[in-house]
């Protein structure tokens, strides 16, 4: 079996090769090859130790010499290259407390995760595979180098990177895998939010977000996201609805495209349910208020898991409104995008389709029938470039200031004025109009 290697990443094997070490290609990089992707990152793994290294190639960066890896510079592009290595006791379920340097590759190949991963390969030698990585990516399975207890209790992180190549992958986890992850969920509290969070996001932005729903089963969301627990954990007794909340989330993940925005907004716009439930004496469930609490708590569970401010705003602000729902002419269509904001109207409108295709198709209808018609008004709206917010509003705050009025907060009460004006007749978004209308303007 032959893989294509980029010529950089020849070049440094062969260069290590005739100075007397092995070198290999290993890891992800060999894994993608044999399914047919674009590595985008190649790691190398050598025999030569760190200081050998160096004396080899010309361009090196320390990159973390007691770990054995040395960065090579190939014109502009680094590559990162590692002595083969055995890892000593895990201290604090991430980080080994000491490596020691090694000269054999089964040795090192042992100390990796999964099997897929746990492979090397060179033009010389050709696909190094002593634990069956190429068996599991044909059965497509996700399995643990050797004892799957040892492999998560030397690095937690890894019960969360299973779940996340199960995902991106569509593979199963191999059952003793999959019971060890069961076993030794509790052990991603050593790991730090700002991990969790990325290994979360690879996961739902991959093409098996609902892959979220094995995080739930083998209680690995309990110790970072037990809200969505709850969401897994309540029935929806209405006649809009079919699936548990959280059942409801995750078919609503697979409905938007792979984008950060969509796909976090979708995880979270239904948190609070739970929290805002209540049955009448019908026995009926009612959600009233979810919108706005889940925009709290979704921001409080986005700072808690370290995510980026501009994130959290849109993310939000898109639960706040994922509710709104405005008739479907141009008017009604205005003042939404004033108040969602023109950047997050068209996410707006996609998780509202989301929303509506991820419940039963109880008034399917006629819930598409009006989504319909606001995306058409909201089509025309654009492209006639009618005002829908201050930004294009045909008077500024000078403007008003250069006609006599005096600067203050009463600058602001009049541009909002006209624009509620323009809001309700775009063709009045003249600046001799409005002008015009600021004597006969009581603003208080």
């Amino acid at each position: 079996m032959r893989i294509k290697l980029p010529d950089h990443v020849r070049w440094i094997i062969e260069k290590l090769e005739n100075a007397g070490y092995e070198a290999f290609a290993v890891g992800g990089c060999v894994r993608d090859s044999l399914l047919g992707r674009n590595p985008s990152d190649w790691d190398i793994t050598t025999s030569a130790k760190p200081m050998e290294m160096k004396a080899v190639f010309y361009r090196t960066v320390d990159t973390g010499l007691q770990h054995g890896t040395v960065t090579v510079l190939v014109d502009k592009t680094g590559y990162e290259v590692t002595t083969y290595r055995v890892d000593g006791e895990y201290e604090d379920a991430r980080h080994p407390k000491e490596v020691t340097f090694t000269g054999s590759l089964e040795e090192d190949l042992k100390r990796r995760d999964f099997t897929i991963n746990a492979m090397a390969y060179n033009e010389k030698t050709g696909l190094v595979d002593l634990y069956g990585g190429m068996k599991d990516i044909q059965l497509r399975i996700i399995r643990c180098v050797g004892n799957p207890t040892e492999r998560f209790t030397e690095d937690a992180l890894r019960i969360m990177r299973a779940i996340r190549f199960s995902a991106q992958l569509g593979y199963e986890i191999e059952p003793d895998t999959k019971a060890a992850i069961t076993d030794l969920a509790q052990n991603l509290r050593y790991i730090s939010e700002e991990r969790i969070q990325a290994e979360l996001q690879k996961l739902i932005l991959s093409p098996n977000p609902q892959f979220l729903r094995t995080a739930y089963e083998t209680g690995i969301t309990r110790e970072f996201l037990p809200e969505f627990d709850r969401c897994m954990e309540t029935m929806q007794n209405t006649p809009h609805h079919c699936y548990t909340v959280g059942e409801h989330i995750l078919k609503g993940m697979q409905l938007v495209e792979p984008d950060k925005i969509l796909r976090f907004t979708m995880l979270l716009h239904d948190i609070a349910k739970p929290l805002a439930k209540t049955t009448d004496e019908n026995g009926r469930d009612h959600f009233q208020g979810h919108a706005a609490m889940g925009e709290e708590l979704a921001r409080s569970i986005m700072r808690r898991l370290k995510m980026d401010n501009e994130t959290i705003r849109k993310v939000s602000l898109l639960i706040r409104y994922h509710d709104e729902r405005p008739e479907g002419n141009q008017k009604s269509v205005r003042r939404a995008v004033n108040k969602i904001g023109e950047e997050l109207f068209p996410y707006y409108l996609q998780v509202q389709q989301a929303d509506m295709l991820a419940q039963s198709t109880y008034k399917r209808e006629a819930k598409q029938d009006r989504l319909n018609r606001v995306i058409t008004a909201y089509q025309e709206i654009m492209d006639s470039r009618q005002c829908v917010s201050l930004k294009t509003l045909a008077v500024t705050g000078k403007d008003l200031i250069d006609y006599g009025m005096k600067p203050g907060k009463e600058i602001g009460a009049a541009l909002q004025h006209l624009l509620d004006v323009v809001l309700e007749n775009p063709a009045l978004n003249r600046k001799e109009e409005l002008l015009a209308m600021l004597p006969d303007m009581q603003i208080s």
